[in-house]
């Protein structure tokens, strides 16, 4: 695909000249290339320019940033030669980080610290840049230097030993609880965050190495690693999904052992008057009594499948449900009386109740055809067949054997079974709130779990490199800064941060010479970008930076 131009005389002699855009194709019949034409431009004398340029402009954001910046550049330029690069690197998210963490303050609150410390290395800057880079491309703080020097602009930074970046973790921890505390006031602030509800789960991190320190230690993984040692990262988030605060156990710690530490460290903010969000694991009676203390209260998942008395109560109360949503239903039962009274939600999802029973039908029929192929092979004799279908993890509990050696299906265990489907239960200390916000505000719990998946997978947690407890504390701080700024993101743009880092990645910023002139400047943004930066209320960038 080409620009050409065609001339024609008139009979008066004159000559006119027009502009196309063509492409040759293969002619079988002519035995050689024809130029047919994609689209005419019209005489040369009344070309449009600007439609020229535009066209120029939109062909670029198919080239390598460098190559596009030339064209730009050109462009944009009277005289198109003597220009020399110097640089061309990734500019976008450095820009949009860079605006969201002026917007919070945290470059304020840093700073404040630092001057009590007198440092005289760039402390904020790298503060920004471990966490920027978390954001953006994960590495271990030894690449982090390279990274700042080669592969993105941050503005006053061109470059950063890694030595300064390890003080700056030190200097962070110094400060971590006054730090943390100032950047949840700055979030709530500006997110006009409601902290009324907060939920809370716990996750693991494991560490590629088999030696054991105060904080790295073995117990139950989440992350089917018990093998090696590992940390309990405990997180509390709002109902917007927004990181509140977060905590660092020992690897050996049970997750209902937190909550006491939990609770007293948000009382510590004023926050002893949320109610708690928890899953199942953390509902011991020791923890929820310890929860309603100052006013506080809870929302806890309950198990189902238990031969406790107020479960069993729940599952065989007749009272009718109360509509939530399309699909979600509810209904309020009270165990119990006097100070031993509780109040029970028992919750129906009608999509999981219709869907577990088709799967339930899809079991209940593969065990049929597999009986039937086995009762008609054998007579008593026990075989290996025999012994794996009732070993099953799925079929097993559903096949029994009867008196005369044949196995059968159990339609009794599928009816018991089939009386849990779509449903869970909720237990709640806080009688005030609605049926709409008991159920909600479990389902959110989700929230939580939806962070942890950003930190590991999004962020990248581990690798872990470091041994020492102060660095693997500071570094999972570092991670919860990334994962705060992230979901800030998300919420604001309604996309997920994967695909908002993706786009604005594809900003870069350029340093070129031209007439003894140092001039930097930026890619065209794209409606995706100016979108991203609309929904944060960020001020477009100017695409010429600076001229020296």
């Amino acid at each position: 695909m080409y620009i050409r131009t065609i001339s024609r005389k008139n009979k008066d002699g004159s000559k006119v000249t027009y502009v196309q855009l063509a492409h040759n194709i293969h002619d079988s019949d002519k035995g050689f290339a024809v130029a047919k034409v994609l689209y005419n431009f019209g005489r040369v004398e009344d070309l449009d320019l600007l439609q020229l340029q535009r066209l120029v402009k939109s062909i670029t954001r198919f080239l390598d940033p460098e190559k596009a910046l030339k064209v730009q550049t050109s462009l944009e330029l009277s005289d198109k030669t003597g220009v020399n690069w110097k640089s061309c690197r990734s500019y976008g998210g450095i820009f949009l980080l860079d605006a969201l963490w002026e917007k919070l303050g945290f470059r304020k609150i840093i700073q404040d610290r630092v001057k009590k410390k007198a440092f005289k290395t760039p402390m904020n800057q790298a503060v920004f840049a471990m966490v920027a880079n978390r954001c953006l491309a994960p590495k271990s703080k030894l690449a982090v230097s390279d990274w700042v020097e080669n592969d993105v602009h941050i503005p006053g930074l061109s470059s950063i030993d890694v030595q300064v970046l390890y003080r700056a973790m030190d200097f962070l921890l110094e400060f971590q609880s006054e730090l943390e505390q100032e950047i949840y006031w700055a979030v709530a602030d500006l997110m006009n965050l409601e902290v009324d509800l907060l939920f809370f789960d716990t996750t693991s991190t494991y560490f590629e190495t088999e030696k054991e320190t105060n904080l790295k230690s073995r117990g139950y993984s989440k992350d089917k690693r018990k093998d090696l040692p590992q940390v309990v990262i405990g997180l509390a988030v709002t109902r917007e999904g927004i990181p509140v605060r977060h905590w660092v156990f020992p690897g050996n710690t049970a997750d209902m052992n937190t909550i006491e530490t939990v609770k007293k460290d948000l009382s510590g903010w004023k926050l002893n008057r949320c109610v708690i969000v928890h899953d199942a694991g953390m509902s011991s009676e020791e923890n929820l009594q310890y929860l309603q203390r100052g006013g506080g209260h809870y929302i806890v998942g309950r198990k189902l499948k238990t031969s406790e008395e107020d479960v069993l109560s729940a599952l065989s109360h007749r009272g009718p449900y109360t509509q939530i949503r399309e699909n979600l239903f509810a209904k309020d039962v009270t165990a119990g009386s006097g100070e031993k009274r509780k109040r029970l939600v028992l919750v129906k999802n009608t999509d999981e109740e219709k869907r577990a029973r088709e799967v339930r039908s899809q079991i209940a029929d593969e065990i049929e055809k597999r009986l039937a192929r086995l009762n008609s092979r054998r007579g008593k004799t026990h075989t290996k067949a025999v012994c794996e279908i009732k070993s099953h993890p799925v079929y097993g509990k559903y096949v029994k054997e009867l008196e005369d050696g044949r196995l059968s299906l159990d339609k009794g265990q599928l009816s018991r079974d089939s009386r849990y489907d779509g449903k869970f239960l909720v237990e709640t200390s806080d009688d005030s709130l609605s049926l709409e916000d008991i159920v909600l505000g479990y389902k959110q719990l989700n929230d939580v779990e939806d962070a942890f998946r950003t930190l590991k997978t999004t962020l990248e947690l581990r690798p872990n490199y470091h041994s020492k407890d102060d660095r693997i504390r500071c570094h999972i701080f570092l991670c919860f800064l990334a994962l705060v700024m992230a979901r800030i993101v998300e919420n604001k743009t309604k996309k997920t941060w994967s695909l908002v880092r993706r786009e604005m990645a594809r900003m870069f910023y350029g340093e070129f010479i031209h007439e003894n002139k140092t001039i930097a400047q930026l890619t065209d943004l794209t409606p995706e970008q100016k979108s991203i930066l609309a929904s944060l209320d960020i001020k477009e960038p100017s695409t010429i930076v600076d001229i020296q």
